[in-house]
């Protein structure tokens, strides 16, 4: 399905469960698309916890651009995307990978999210620590989980009080232990439902 935004259209992969418990919609990361393996492991997580998923391709990505927008139009158009979601009714949860982890962590607020899963934030660029995009992070006022490669050169962020980090063999990709990760994600997700 695609949605109006802003800045574009923005396509949308519905994945409903019969009688959902609430609901989670993810984005991708900054170069790749929503079939990465990470956000492929969440969705079957939260299937198994009794979530509908909405899969969000970001307006650049849908018009065959390899370079993401800004910040400003990455996050306009992701609350665009949530607020004609056909989810009214369901708690909502909001997260992605890496760059879609970023926008559902600065938009948490106005999207109205009850809790915000990270996969593979990018704490920092690789080999620039000093560069910290913790802030985003530490703004969240809801429940936020957040799934990290032990290698990530994108750094590893702290716990928090209502952060929970969880490690796990790999680097950015997260692909060294998708069954922890389904694990991780399903048991967090069922516990905000």
């Amino acid at each position: 399905m695609d949605f109006a935004t802003p800045h574009g259209p923005a396509r949308v992969h519905l994945h409903r469960v019969e009688e959902p418990r609430g609901a989670l919609v993810l984005g991708h990361g900054a170069a790749g698309g929503v079939t990465a393996r990470d956000l492929v492991a969440a969705t079957q997580a939260a299937h198994a916890a009794q979530l509908s998923v909405a899969l969000v391709e970001q307006p650049y990505l849908v018009a065959g651009r390899r370079s993401p927008a800004p910040a400003h139009q990455l996050d306009a158009a992701w609350t665009s995307v949530v607020e004609q979601l056909p989810f009214d009714d369901l708690a909502l949860l909001t997260g992605g990978r890496s760059s879609g982890a970023r926008v559902a962590c600065r938009t948490a607020a106005a999207t109205g999210a009850i809790g915000v899963l990270c996969l593979a934030f990018p704490v920092h660029p690789p080999g620039k620590p000093e560069k910290t995009r913790l802030s985003e992070l530490d703004a969240v006022e809801v429940p936020v989980l957040v799934i990290q490669g032990v290698s990530d050169p994108f750094g590893m962020p702290p716990p928090a009080p209502s952060r929970t980090v969880v490690q796990l063999p790999g680097n950015h990709s997260l692909a060294g232990d998708l069954g922890a990760l389904r694990a991780a994600a399903g048991e967090w997700l069922a516990s905000l439902t």
